[in-house]
């Protein structure tokens, strides 16, 4: 989308990864960001629901962590997050849903418009392994009605992600 800018696409733009940028109309009624993807961009994209990742922001606790901090989670938009499987992947006892306040604070985006690049602060960051079995996944621009086309290694890099099997049907 020409003209398009958020701090996830500048990311994108001054690490000279080859990304497309795809846009479709949000409805402000919409109650689930990622099924609205879904239905707007995997078949004129010709791509699965499984290549459209949903950024969560979670709030991590015990194990070696002493104070509660935030963290992202990268699913398929059809999957669930196992809190579990993410906790582990992060060395932490428990995981939970961060509150929608201190995730917007936090990485500067509005809930169903959070990426998981050019974050106001970057979180610790894990990636459903799944991602790494296509050539290309779409991720949000940083806006809602905005997705990312890229690499899923450009991915995992930038975001400076580990990659773990935390996304269940």
């Amino acid at each position: 989308m020409a003209g398009a800018s958020t701090p996830a696409i500048r990311a994108l733009t001054q690490a000279g990864v080859a990304h497309r940028v795809h846009s479709y109309p949000h409805d402000p009624r919409s109650d689930s960001y990622g099924a609205e993807a879904v239905a707007a961009l995997a078949t004129q994209l010709q791509v699965t629901d499984r290549q459209i990742f949903k950024t969560l922001v979670i709030e991590l606790t015990g194990g070696p962590i002493r104070t509660a901090r935030l963290a992202v989670a990268v699913v398929p938009v059809p999957c669930s997050l196992s809190l579990k499987a993410v906790a582990t992947a992060l060395g932490a006892a428990k995981a939970a849903m961060a509150d929608r306040a201190a995730a917007e604070r936090t990485t500067g985006y509005v809930l169903g418009g959070i990426s998981p690049l050019g974050q106001k602060r970057a979180l610790p960051t894990v990636v459903d392994r799944s991602a790494l079995d296509w050539d290309r996944v779409l991720c949000s621009a940083g806006r809602r009605g905005l997705e990312i086309e890229l690499a899923p290694a450009d991915l995992v890099r930038l975001a400076a992600a580990v990659t773990a099997p935390i996304a269940t049907n």
